[in-house]
């Protein structure tokens, strides 16, 4: 599409909304949003829409709220069982979709036992089988302890039985508080109250989102056409008049993944190549972490917004302050030093003929990567470290994440990512621990974590995999990733429009901001 047609587009889309009522129009029952999101492949929770954020169309058995604490949503009661191994739910009563069927226990199941026949974005390898007891009561049975199975709960929307089917992605039907509308892809999705949403909804009958590029979103606030819009760090600090700035604080950060393994020549899959001498040597891992000032990379990189990474879950219960190390770069090179990596010639480190140089890949089409790992390049030189910044295409960094460090961005509000990330059994499995780390202490911590009897009681568990005083996947550990910055989510939102205050957010896939919106009001006349 040429760019003088993407305008015309744009500008279509931006009048209708207009002349509709959706903007500026007073008393507000209606919004247009320019957030990002749109899931390429439609809006079916069994093919991964509504895992980093809100369904919107469909209903969950749980709910965060604003604190990430649990409340209830379809279920009314949920019991595990103490052998881990069933979860018993009931249901709220008297429940319907938006086209009128009624929800029932069985679409509950018909929903698990899909998605888990399916096998696709939602992790579900624990679920033997979903059963229903009755018309408000089902079983879910696991085929091993698995506590993180409960994220599942919070995030995969529920379907109609009787009618999902293929389509569905396309023309959504759901129990959540907002019915879908139409879908013009590349372009805008409008959605409107679902009248037989059993929940708070909030004042606003009808929702449209743009599917736009960040700079015409942003021309679309200046010209006060629509009520929020999502903008990245270099384009947060001059606020469209009439709109105020609401900063969303997260837990989507950006972290290089080291590979562990010596490189013997191993290879997995199609040929890919595991292993880097360099990134072996934990005294490399260490100084990297030790040396790297994440305060600059927060102003150089992100203009201010954002906070310093320490870990993949900063701030939520499960991840462990104590395993950080503070910036000390006078530290980092005694480390090198005692390791044996003596500065050479031309500054760069080198021990046994191998000199202390490796890339620091990212993807090519991502600026804020880009100026992290110029950044830190930059940074780690003075410790006699040559981190070359390179920009690659996905498939490139597909072929070359296990021999060579990447920065990658991750962050969830489930603990199944830290699994993900360090358990030693999904080594190259997919983008999951891409630099093959294996500990034993670890993989103990973490099956012990997967085994607790709920969720809160396992978070002693994760805290120890990170750093259990002795060992972990931590930077005090085995250094396995040096975490760099976690990214603030930024909103401009109109004056008028309060939206309250946001959840810690993940990775930016999805409309995470939209999880409170049954709260947002309008507050002008």
């Amino acid at each position: 599409m040429s760019m003088a047609i993407h305008r015309i587009t744009v500008s279509a889309l931006l009048a209708t909304a207009f002349l509709s009522g959706t903007a500026l129009a007073a008393p507000k029952s209606q919004l247009v949003l320019a957030i990002g999101g749109e899931p390429e492949g439609g809006y079916d929770p069994l093919t991964g829409w509504g895992r980093y954020g809100h369904p919107l169309f469909q209903s969950t058995l749980l709910a965060r709220d604003a604190e990430l604490k649990t409340k209830p949503d379809l279920a009314t009661e949920w019991t595990l069982s103490d052998d881990r191994l069933t979860w018993t739910i009931k249901l709220r009563p008297d429940t319907q979709f938006s086209d009128g069927s009624p929800l029932t226990a069985e679409d509950v199941a018909f929903t698990f036992n899909e998605a888990a026949k399916i096998g696709s974005a939602i992790d579900l390898t624990a679920l033997e089988a979903a059963r229903v007891i009755d018309d408000q009561t089902l079983e879910i049975k696991l085929n091993k302890p698995w506590i993180t199975f409960t994220e599942n709960f919070y995030a995969l929307g529920i379907v109609p039985s009787d009618s999902y089917g293929e389509g569905y992605a396309r023309n959504p039907v759901g129990s959540g508080p907002y019915k879908f509308v139409s879908w013009t892809e590349g372009q805008q999705l409008i959605v409107e109250k679902n009248p037989n949403y059993y929940g708070e909804t909030g004042p606003f009958e009808r929702i449209t989102f743009l599917f736009t590029s960040e700079d015409t979103s942003l021309a679309a606030a200046q010209a006060g056409q629509v009520d929020m819009v999502s903008v990245p760090a270099t384009a947060a600090d001059a606020a469209p008049q009439g709109f105020k700035q609401v900063v969303a604080q997260s837990v989507d950060n950006r972290g290089i993944v080291f590979p562990m393994a010596r490189d013997e020549g191993q290879v997995v899959g199609e040929g890919t190549k595991v292993g880097n001498n360099v990134t072996a040597d934990p005294a490399i891992r260490r100084a990297v972490n030790l040396g790297i000032d994440r305060n600059q990379l927060i102003e150089v990189a992100l203009l201010g917004h954002g906070s310093p990474a320490a870990g993949p879950a900063d701030g939520l219960p499960w991840s462990n302050p104590d395993a950080a190390l503070a910036f000390d770069p006078e530290q980092a090179k005694s480390v090198l030093d005692e390791a044996g990596w003596v500065v050479g010639s031309d500054g760069i480190r080198v021990k046994d003929g191998l000199r202390a140089a490796f890339p620091v890949n990212y993807p090519a089409s991502d600026s804020t990567r880009r100026a992290l790992a110029e950044t830190v390049s930059a940074q780690v030189k003075a410790l006699g470290i040559e981190a070359t910044a390179t920009g690659k295409s996905w498939d490139e960094i597909g072929r070359i994440m296990h021999s060579e460090p990447v920065l990658f961005g991750w962050g969830s509000h489930s603990p199944l990512e830290v699994y993900n990330l360090y358990q030693s059994s999904l080594s190259g499995v997919e983008f999951y621990n891409a630099g093959f780390y294996s500990n034993p202490v670890v993989d103990q911590h973490l099956s012990a974590a997967q085994s607790a009897e709920s969720l809160e009681a396992s978070f002693p568990d994760w805290r120890q995999a990170e750093w259990d005083g002795t060992t972990g996947f931590g930077a005090k550990g085995d250094a396995a990733w040096a975490w760099l910055v976690n990214l603030d989510h930024v909103y401009y939102v109109n004056e008028c429009l309060e939206i309250g205050t946001p959840q810690i957010e993940p990775h930016g896939h999805g409309w995470p901001i939209t999880a409170m919106m049954q709260n947002w009001k309008w507050t002008c006349e």
